[in-house]
């Protein structure tokens, strides 16, 4: 078994990385997001500091239950998700997740990141691992409890006034105010 675990978000790309890296690595995919809001009311506490309350993807149970029995067996864990906002929150949740297991212990984790799928790119990202950005994964959990807290209340009015099946995030909020306010 590999010595190291590298997590990226898409198994295409597990396949090719686990190429570039070689025999002491195996790589997983997450397959997206593993954790969401719980489906109910109260998943975003606005009465205690906005907490927000999370649980593993049904459809990614078994994705999630592979990487925490890989990680159980690997001496290093490196986070490779997408260099964007959501990229880091998958990282920040698969650590969460797997801290909250007891996996790690005092495994070393690092986040890895690269703009191209290339040997080169791989090899260096490992070769000057970084810490994950908290600043990004408070930017994504933020934007994710607004979608919880406006659009879980406005898609109900939406589907009651124009049509079932519509939503009302972040985005649409606001256009939908202008375009009552133009009315």
């Amino acid at each position: 078994m590999s010595n190291n675990l590298v997590i990226v978000e898409s198994p295409a790309k597990a396949k090719t990385i686990e190429k570039y890296l070689g025999k002491d690595f195996h790589v997983l995919a997450s397959y997206g997001h593993l954790r969401d809001l719980i489906p109910k009311e109260g998943a975003v506490d606005t009465q205690n500091d906005f907490a927000m309350k999370y649980e593993v993807i049904e459809r990614n149970q078994r994705h999630a239950q592979e990487i925490s029995k890989a990680a159980r067996k690997a001496d290093a864990l490196y986070l490779a998700t997408d260099p964007d906002r959501e990229g880091e929150a998958i990282a920040w949740h698969l650590l969460e997740l797997l801290k909250n297991k007891k996996i790690l212990k005092e495994k070393p984790v690092h986040r890895i990141i690269f703009h191209e799928i290339t040997k080169k790119a791989v090899t260096e990202a490992v070769a000057t691992p970084q810490k994950l950005s908290i600043n990004m994964v408070n930017a994504q959990q933020a934007r994710r409890a607004l979608d919880y807290l406006v659009g879980f209340n406005l898609s109900p009015l939406l589907w009651k006034k124009i049509r079932r099946g519509l939503s009302a995030g972040r985005v649409q909020s606001p256009a939908l105010r202008m375009i009552v306010e133009r009315e």
